[in-house]
């Protein structure tokens, strides 16, 4: 089938020939006809599938110009809300119509003043129920209202915010709701808010034959060594790395900058002109990799990304199909690389719960390069799980961890920041659980508060040990014996405050040994 045959406006069509839109997909040949006889409709597609197409164009013809805001689209994120409104904008303009984005992070003042003139809205929430409550925007002429990804909107929290919006919204009007997958949470809104709907589903697996989906199980210690392996032997296109919080997206774009490899950040709590910037920078590939977290896996249109990494394990399968689906796009190929260690097992084996998903073993792979991984969050954290036995070992697909003795971190130690138990020790400002007795701690280990550690016990340790403020930590009461170390014991070295037996490592009750750092 061609555009032709779906009865589209002339003056539109000749707009997609220009965009360079060959034929249509399933999704759109499907809901473009049953959008222009104005039927709600609940639409199911992979990623990448033209779904803001196939609302956009029949919606954009039923427009008419200067008549006022006429439709509204919801999207759960502001990028989200950007790339919908350039595609209205693409068409619209053909009609005279004019497309306002109201999203967070950008002054409302323009926004109130587009609003006057406009007739097609693409919101997030909260920016909206902002202008509703100012009374800046008129939702009475609205005739059309898409739901765009209501299934993360929902997961972001913002289902009561949706509902206020809906209540805003003429009933008298044509709802549409699309998403690449249709969770039970979302039934709740089709049975409310649709009238009849029609179920359309298009392709709602992304083509295995186009996708390699592999995945590695590694010590922890060589998680970052094997992401800076595989992206030194990518020869082309463009990569997306996913972590779960800010924080490591912060840590990994920096450690990766580090080791000479030019990547940039893209999360929430960015301010929205360097979460453009970001985008921007890839989609025109003055950079190559952009690490994100899911705020960038729903919807967005970037071509030419041949990689997809999972640094950290989503926690659904459906969260993990649509990071991959940003990957073997419009026919492409692409391969999706999850980088699997211990603490990932569950959230994998949630995602391995869809038998759909077909993600090959790749095994313990040979890196001829370890890399020192200084800033990522979760080697701060290595040798938590330490105890008796050890937490090393593989991933079993049939549920069981396959534990090896001593794993990093392992007996009765915590290593590069752990927590020992007992009275072992824990190297690189790790904290002891029994108040370290008689242990001490090299680095500012057990029983030691180094660089900005917390001491307790009474022994003694290298490098602001026991009983001191080494490097800005916070020495016990019983500081000021008779042992220091690097801005150790009596004193305070660097900023550090001491205990009863020391004075802000200036002076102490026995003042005959004193250091600074």
């Amino acid at each position: 089938m061609k555009f032709e045959d779906l009865g589209i406006d002339p003056i539109i069509l000749e707009r997609i020939k220009k965009e360079g839109f060959q034929k249509p997909t399933e999704i759109q040949e499907k809901c473009i006809p049953a959008t222009k006889e104005g039927k709600d409709i609940v639409g199911q597609s992979v990623t990448g599938s033209g779904k803001t197409v196939a609302f956009g164009i029949p919606i954009i013809e039923k427009t008419l110009s200067k008549k006022g805001i006429q439709a509204l689209v919801l999207t759960p994120t502001r990028e989200l809300c950007m790339q919908v409104k350039e595609v209205f904008d693409d068409f619209g303009k053909e009609k005279g119509l004019r497309t306002t984005a109201i999203y967070g992070g950008t002054d409302i003042r323009k926004q109130i003043h587009d609003l006057k003139t406009s007739e097609l809205v693409i919101a997030t929430p909260g920016r909206l129920l902002d202008h509703l409550n100012r009374n800046s925007i008129n939702l009475n002429p609205v005739k059309y209202l898409v739901l765009d990804e209501v299934d993360r909107m929902f997961d972001m929290g913002f289902k009561d915010d949706v509902d206020k919006i809906i209540s805003n919204v003429p009933k008298n009007r044509q709802t549409l709701l699309f998403s690449a997958t249709i969770p039970n949470n979302v039934q709740s809104v089709i049975k409310k808010y649709l009238k009849s709907p029609l179920i359309i589903k298009g392709q709602t697996m992304i083509d295995k034959s186009k996708l390699n989906q592999v995945y590695y199980d590694v010590d922890r210690r060589r998680k970052f060594s094997l992401l800076m392996h595989l992206l030194e032997k990518k020869s082309e296109g463009l990569s997306l790395i996913f972590c779960g919080t800010r924080m490591e997206v912060d840590h990994l774009t920096a450690n990766l900058k580090q080791n000479k490899i030019h990547a940039m950040a893209i999360h929430g709590g960015l301010t929205q002109n360097k979460r453009i910037h970001a985008l921007d920078s890839l989609k025109k590939e003055k950079i190559q990799i952009l690490v994100a977290t899911d705020v960038a896996a729903r919807g967005l249109d970037i071509k030419n990304v041949t990689q997809v990494y999972n640094y950290d394990v989503p926690k659904t399968s459906e969260d993990y199909i649509h990071r991959i689906g940003r990957t073997a796009r419009a026919g492409k190929n692409g391969e999706a690389i999850t980088i699997l260690c211990e603490r990932d097992y569950d959230n994998f084996r949630c995602v391995l719960s869809d038998k759909k998903l077909d993600i090959k073993s790749m095994g313990v792979p040979k890196i001829p390069k370890l890399v020192f991984d200084r800033n990522l969050i979760q080697e701060r954290n290595m040798g938590t799980r330490g105890g008796n036995r050890g937490t090393g070992g593989g991933f079993s697909e049939r549920g069981g961890f396959e534990r090896r003795s001593s794993g990093f971190g392992g007996n009765r130690s915590g290593n590069y920041g752990g927590r020992s138990g007992g009275s072992s020790s824990g190297s690189y400002g790790g904290r002891s659980s029994n108040s370290g007795n008689r242990s001490s701690g090299s680095y500012g280990g057990s029983s030691s508060g180094g660089y900005k550690g917390k001491s307790s016990g009474n022994s003694s340790g290298n490098y602001g040990g026991n009983r001191s403020g080494g490097y800005g930590g916070r020495s016990s009461n019983n500081s000021g014996g008779r042992s220091s170390g690097f801005g150790g014991s009596s004193s305070g070295g660097y900023k550090g405050k001491s205990g009863s037996g020391s004075n802000d490592g200036r002076r102490s009750n026995k003042p005959n040994r004193r250091r600074r750092y």
